[in-house]
This record gives C-alpha cells, structure tokens and sequence, in this order.
C-alpha cells in the first residue's frame, strides 16, 4: 500500500508560499515545481488548505498567502486539515480468526496504535510552521555558505 504524501506535500506548500510570498507568481505550476508533483495535486490541496482555513487565494490570481501568522499553525492542524479523520496507522482487518496470532492482533495493535497516535499527535500540534520555515531557511543559508566555501577553495 502507498503512503499518502498529502500531508508534507501541504506543508511544502505553505512554507513555499510563505518564503516566495511577493518574489514569484505563486502559481500551482511554480509550486508543484518544487513538490515534484502536477499542479492539479497542488490545486487540489490548496482548496482543501483553503477550506481548512489556513490558506488564502483568489479565483484567477497566482497569489496564495498562509492565512494566520505561522507560530499560529501547528503541523497538527495542517494534518486535521489534510487527512481529517484517517488514522496515522492501519490495522489488517482480514487475519484469521482461528489463528491465535490472527485472532488477536487487531485488538492488541489498536491498543498501541492509539497510544503512538496521541503521542505523533502531540508532538505535531508543538511544531508550529514557523519552525518548519525557519528550520528550512537555516540549512539553506547553511548550504549557500559551504558552497560559497567549495567555490574559493577551488
């Protein structure tokens, strides 16, 4: 089974249109550009970022803008956003019954399965956008100086 994207592909999104806010058209073209994904997916999830209320945009204009301040954004609710109610992990539903392994497994997955969930959730509703943009412009400013650093050593 393939593992949905969807939810880092939004925060991509929003930290793109944060950091090249006013210094290039914010098309869907430009930012699926830099996913690597068609701009229908990023149309896609910026209707549901729209919707979620944590981005804004106008019909006809490639100027999208994260709607509140970012240390007012928390990865958690760009995830509610995104995947609403879907569980961070899925149990196999079709084991056998018979099998002492099968007939257990479920129960005793989702027991620990929500208790992982509350503590990702947790720890996702700490990380607010503001540290996902500034983490990224660090390493950056960290990648332009070691190679500024490689170009005079040359």
């Amino acid at each position: 089974m393939k593992v949905s994207t969807r939810f880092s592909d939004s925060i991509h999104l929003l930290a793109f249109v944060h950091i090249f806010q006013g210094k290039m058209p914010l098309t869907s073209e430009n930012i699926a550009g830099s996913i690597e994904t068609s701009p229908v997916m990023v149309r896609r999830l910026m209707v549901d970022l729209r919707r979620g209320g944590l981005l804004e945009t106008r019909h006809g204009a490639a100027d999208p803008k994260v709607s509140k301040p970012l240390d007012q954004i928390s990865l958690l609710d760009v995830y509610l956003t995104i995947e609403k109610d879907k569980p961070l992990f899925e149990i196999d539903h079709k084991t056998n019954p018979a099998c002492p392994v099968g007939g257990n497994i479920q129960p005793t997955l989702a027991e620990f399965y929500n208790q992982a969930e509350t503590a990702a959730k947790a720890k996702l509703n700490e990380i607010t956008l503001a540290d996902v943009v500034d983490t990224i412009l660090v390493k950056q400013k960290e990648k332009e100086y070691l190679k500024k650093e490689d170009e005079n050593n040359a």
